[in-house]
């Protein structure tokens, strides 16, 4: 965590294989005026391995970290598996979500192509579970189509937040989530998947702007 104690509190959710320290960039730029929270999710960096893994499994374990800090209501900002975490929390319990950022988010379309964990691919030690890996791929493969009307639930104000052409999710799915989201604006910064990490300052700006 960083920033001033009593300051408005924000809570970042990192993307698949990455963990809180994905945000150190723009962290600090939001640290100046609010109080950030960075955890790692289940079966990242820190967290612990669990049996069991989903967007919605993580999804609780972020409000039950809200009611371990007595957080009532947060700003959430999301980036890929961390935005579908937050649109869910934010779709699901509106009452607990001030305003969210969702960056680069997966829509709840199938992954095309699909993505599978390969023997090649799995090295160990690795800093997550690759298991988790698999459940969430499986997931994104097929995902639910009830996430739809997750998004039109969601109250608080919205911003995503797009990596333009050379991001490998598909933009257009990712305009229909902004259209369906009732209070949503998009920008589109053309910086591929990693907006915070490739151009964090411009992706803090855009945040500054959207919380002011």
């Amino acid at each position: 965590m960083a920033g001033v104690e009593t300051a408005p509190p924000v809570v970042l959710l990192h993307a698949l294989g990455e963990d809180g320290s994905a945000w150190a960039g723009p962290m600090r730029r939001l640290a100046e005026k609010r109080r950030v929270y960075a955890p790692d999710l289940r079966g990242h960096g820190k967290s612990d391995r669990c049996a069991e893994y989903s967007f919605e499994l993580m999804r609780d374990d972020v409000l039950g970290l809200l009611d371990a800090l007595g957080l009532d209501r947060v700003t959430v900002v999301g980036h890929s598996m961390g935005a579908v975490v937050a649109y869910l929390l934010a779709g699901g319990r509106p009452e607990r979500v001030d305003r969210l950022v969702l960056e680069e988010p997966p829509p709840p379309v199938p992954a095309d192509p699909p993505r599978t964990v390969t023997d090649e691919e799995r090295v160990e030690p690795a800093p997550f579970d690759w298991e988790m890996v698999a459940a969430i791929r499986r997931q994104r493969n097929d995902p639910d189509p009830a996430h739809w009307n997750l998004l039109a639930a969601i109250t608080a104000p919205t911003l995503i937040v797009a990596g333009g052409a050379t991001s490998h999710l598909p933009q257009e799915a990712i305009a229909r989530m902004a259209r369906v989201i009732p209070d949503c604006r998009l920008v589109t910064v053309d910086a591929g998947h990693l907006v915070h990490e490739a151009r964090p300052e411009e992706f803090a700006a855009h945040i500054d702007a959207f919380l002011a």
